[in-house]
Order: structure tokens, then C-alpha cells, then sequence
């Protein structure tokens, strides 16, 4: 291919990470290509809650409207920032290998914090699912919120008098940023397609896309996020929803653990079950059955909280 391959992404250090994770598997390829930065509408609005702002599509409108305006050919997505729903111009060009899917607390504590008491404590985060999880857990802990990247988060940690900060494991890696105070989140559930970069192209460069998917595409990560976002889907919750969702082959079986949370921490319906591989709409049958479970009352009240 003579083109250059111009790779829109956010401008953060973990957003360069992606894209230039994306630029080196196309250049091993023989692909001339190109990082160009985008900043995004959340980039720019660090003051307030995602979900106050726009959460959905918030990462990922500049990124697709570069790619319309022509200034990008290709995008670098956080999957976990994209929404469910595609615009009609826009398709899911490739999933790269998935990396760690955990949420992990970052501690100020010289040692691990013993949670085992009742005694109160700060965490921040600036998930509404990270946040209704740790209070299902620890309803006598305060949770206050937390934007910006990995660097400004871990800054603002460092200055506070938190007890610690919820951050996703994957993304610290990625920068170098893992701090050795740090402890995994096992029973936390983590957002669907945690940990997973998606790369997104116009529908109108079919011939650019069949070039390029497959050097970019991992079919078995392709497949779980699927399940975990089918089942977001269905339970019509957005990027900021208090839902989580992760789905594991293991072997011909498919490991899924989801969950819909009050914001509270107050209620909860989870499912942890298992199916065939080869089987279709999993994660709409698996999210059905939380919302026949109590979890369709949940997510009314969670419209209801965020609906200005």
C-alpha cells in the first residue's frame, strides 16, 4: 500500500500508546503510516462527571468526525469509550489482543489498607460503576470523584487525603505507570470491553478496511467484547452506566460474569454463568435474565439519577 495511513487518536500519553501500538503492527506489515492527534471533547472537559457531560460517544465524536472531514483514515479507540451503537458512517474495522481487564485500587498507605472493619474511608474514581461496586462493598466508605488522565489521577491521588483511587490495570501498564501500592480489584466486575482497543475506519473505505483488518484483527477478543457489549446493549445502559461485564473463552465455553448496579451500591443483579462458544446472542440472553431479575427496575432508577 503507498498511502500513508494517517492514525487518528486522542492526544494522552495512553491514547499515543494505542495508536502507536496500531502504527507499529501496520509498519511490520509493510504499511506506511502516521499518528495524528485529536483532541476530544472530553479531553477537554475535565471539571465534571462524565456522565454530566455527555458520556456516551464522548471520546470518540472528534475522532469520527476527523475521519469524515478526511484528516484521519483510521481510529484508535479505548473500546471501552466507544458506544454500542456505531454511527451509520463509521464501522468496527478490528479488536486488537486484549490486555488486563481488572480494575485495581492504587493505595497512599505504606502498606495494603485492611478493609476487613467498619471504619470510613475516601476512594475516589470517576466510574459510576467503579463507584456503585465499591459501595455495594463498603457502604461505609465515601466515594468522591476523579477525572483526567492516568498522570493527572495518580497526581491528585498523591495530593489528597484519600485512602486510594480505582484505576484500570491495563491502563497504567501501558504507560509505566503501575505503582507497586497497588492491589487487584478480583471481584469487581469490570466494564465491558475493559482492556480491549478498537480501531475504527469510514463504511465508504471498504477496500482500505479488507486491507487492513486482517493485521490488526484478534477474533477470539473480537468475539468476547462482543458478548459484553451486546449485553450493555440490551440493557440499554451507556459508557457511563453503572453496568459491568466481562466474557472469557475457556476452551469450547464462554465464562461471563455482568451486572447492572444502583448508583448507591444499595441493589444489585448479577449473573455468573456459562455458555457454548459457538453460540449467538449470549449477552442478550444473559442481560435479559438480569433484567427479569429486578435489574430492568434498576436501570429506570439510574435514568431517573441521570437524566438532567
Amino acid at each position: 500500500m503507498s498511502q500513508v495511513i494517517r492514525i487518528g487518536t486522542r492526544g494522552s500519553k495512553l491514547a499515543l500508546w494505542q495508536a502507536s501500538l496500531v502504527e507499529k503492527e501496520l509498519t511490520l506489515h509493510g504499511i506506511n503510516c502516521a499518528v495524528v492527534t485529536v483532541e476530544s471533547e472530553g479531553d477537554q472537559q475535565q471539571d465534571k462527571p462524565l456522565h454530566e457531560i455527555g458520556g456516551v460517544g464522548l471520546f470518540t465524536r472528534m475522532l469520527d468526525e476527523a475521519m469524515r472531514r478526511n484528516e484521519i483514515d483510521i481510529a484508535v479507540h479505548s473500546l471501552k469509550d466507544v458506544p454500542t451503537e456505531l454511527p451509520e458512517d463509521i464501522v468496527q474495522m478490528a479488536v486488537l489482543p486484549r490486555g488486563d481487564f481488572n480494575d485495581i485500587l492504587v493505595y497512599k498507605s505504606a502498606t495494603a489498607p485492611d478493609f476487613a472493619d467498619d471504619r470510613p474511608a475516601v476512594i475516589a474514581t470517576g466510574s459510576l460503576r467503579r463507584k456503585a461496586q465499591w459501595l455495594s462493598r463498603y457502604p461505609h466508605h465515601t466515594v468522591v470523584g476523579l477525572r483526567g488522565n492516568v498522570q493527572t489521577r495518580l497526581r491528585k491521588l498523591a495530593e489528597s487525603d484519600w485512602l486510594g483511587a480505582i484505576f484500570a490495570r491495563a491502563g497504567l501498564e501501558r504507560v509505566n505507570e503501575l505503582p507497586a501500592n497497588s492491589i487487584i480489584l478480583d471481584w469487581m466486575v469490570p466494564a465491558p470491553a475493559q482492556g480491549a482497543i478498537m480501531v475504527t475506519a469510514r463504511l465508504q473505505d471498504a477496500a482500505l478496511v479488507a486491507e487492513l483488518r486482517p493485521v490488526l484483527n484478534h477474533p477470539a477478543t473480537e468475539r468476547m467484547v462482543a458478548i459484553e457489549r451486546d449485553f450493555m446493549r440490551t440493557l440499554e445502559g451507556g459508557c457511563t452506566s453503572p453496568i459491568g461485564a466481562h466474557a472469557q473463552l475457556d476452551g469450547k465455553k464462554v465464562l461471563f460474569k455482568g451486572g447492572v448496579y444502583s448508583i448507591n451500591g444499595e441493589r444489585k443483579v448479577e449473573v455468573n454463568v456459562a455458555g457454548e462458544a459457538g453460540a449467538q446472542g449470549l449477552g442478550v440472553q444473559w442481560a435479559q435474565e438480569v433484567l427479569a431479575r429486578g435489574g430492568e427496575a434498576i436501570i429506570e432508577e439510574i435514568r431517573k439519577n441521570l437524566t438532567p
